[in-house]
């Protein structure tokens, strides 16, 4: 064997070696350490903008820098965002932007974007060749995304390849689907809100829709009454469905509890206005009254009941249009439409800071901090 083919053979040999060291380390990591969730690191906050005014906007906030910028998604991307958002929610690494678009327009798509830049990944449409389907609302289940439609279709994308691979069209014999909004994962199941949008009519207007994740195939109605609109889980397998009733006057409403076990209601609270709702773990807060004297209370997840207002201190929020639970410490960001920001309570209900958003601030995005931790 020459000299050369030794120092070859060498070579790939200390490759192979620290290829196999490598692993070996990774195994252990895996076996002694978790991944664990540290810090925020900054905010990102979905504006839906103004009807057919194409003026959404994802705003950044640095908690570290204290430092904000108003339509981070333009700065990142070198666009805007479309015509109308109206959801945007984190799984895994990536976050998904439901655009809704206008009718009789192909504005409609979900942007797919790098959690930790705010770099769009891919935009998946959501369109014929002259209209939008209307993309509401969005959800995560086992590696796949859920979408509401204002045409009375959920959606199924893949979150590895960002393909939609399903679609189920919500009909029962004679019942035409139609105006989707809110949707909620519990016990393998979907639960999706029938509302009763003026534009979209449907004999399911006072109904949530079950869908069967297995087999992805519709499974039952619940009536819950007139309008359902936002819905949310509870670790414990509850649902909490707000109905408006009436889109004019929003009299009448309700907060409706169902039992994701009997898929069945098991507690209705009348003439409780409510708007957004978020829950995370066992903290749940909802908005009351936004637009004649609003305020933001907690639900009790164990009674079904309003309690305790989330600001303790003097801060007014003027329409408060959107919620967030922050998992990482349970803080809160409300989206307030009334000044066009974003503010952020503590635990103990009192302001830490505020930041600027485009008009109508809903949902909130957290771009959070990872460690390896040892599991002893």
């Amino acid at each position: 064997m020459n000299k050369m083919n030794y120092l070859k053979i060498n070579f790939f040999a200390l490759i192979a070696f620290a290829v196999t060291l490598s692993a070996c380390k990774k195994d252990r990591a895996e076996r002694d350490y978790e991944r664990q969730l540290v810090g925020t690191n900054g905010i990102y906050v979905l504006s839906e903008g103004d009807w057919n005014q194409a003026n959404p906007t994802i705003s950044y906030y640095d908690i570290e820098k204290k430092t904000t910028v108003k339509d981070y998604y333009r700065q990142v991307n070198g666009t805007g965002l479309g015509e109308t958002a109206n959801d945007l929610q984190a799984y895994g690494n990536k976050m998904y932007c439901v655009v809704t678009g206008v009718e009789g327009k192909a504005q409609s798509f979900v942007d797919v974007m790098d959690v930790k830049t705010g770099k769009s990944i891919k935009r998946i449409p959501f369109n014929t060749t002259n209209n939008g389907f209307l993309p509401r609302y969005i959800t995560f289940y086992k590696n796949k995304a859920y979408v509401s439609r204002y045409d009375g279709a959920i959606s199924r994308i893949d979150t590895a390849s960002l393909n939609v691979d399903g679609e189920l069209q919500l009909k029962n014999g004679a019942n035409n689907a139609g105006g989707l909004e809110g949707l909620a994962v519990a016990n393998g199941k979907l639960y999706v809100t029938n509302s009763a949008h003026p534009s979209y009519p449907t004999s399911l207007k006072s109904k949530v829709t079950i869908v069967d994740l297995a087999t992805f195939t519709k499974s039952k109605d619940i009536e819950v009454g007139n309008n359902p609109v936002r819905i949310s889980a509870a670790s414990n397998g509850d649902l909490y469905v707000i109905t408006w009733n009436d889109w004019v006057t929003f009299n009448d409403p309700t907060l409706v509890r169902i039992s994701s076990t009997t898929d069945a209601v098991t507690q209705t609270e009348a003439n409780t206005d409510l708007g957004a709702i978020n829950i995370v773990g066992t903290q749940a807060w909802v908005t009351k009254d936004v637009y004649s004297s609003p305020s933001i209370k907690a639900l009790n997840l164990a009674t079904g009941k309003l309690g305790s207002n989330l600001i303790t201190d003097a801060t007014a929020i003027a329409t408060p249009y959107g919620i967030t639970i922050n998992p990482f410490d349970d803080s809160v960001v409300v989206g307030d439409s009334g000044s066009s920001k974003a503010f952020v309570f503590g635990k103990d209900g009192k302001l830490k800071y505020s930041f600027e958003t485009g008009s109508n601030p809903q949902a909130a995005v957290f771009n959070h901090r990872y460690a390896f931790v040892s599991k002893d």
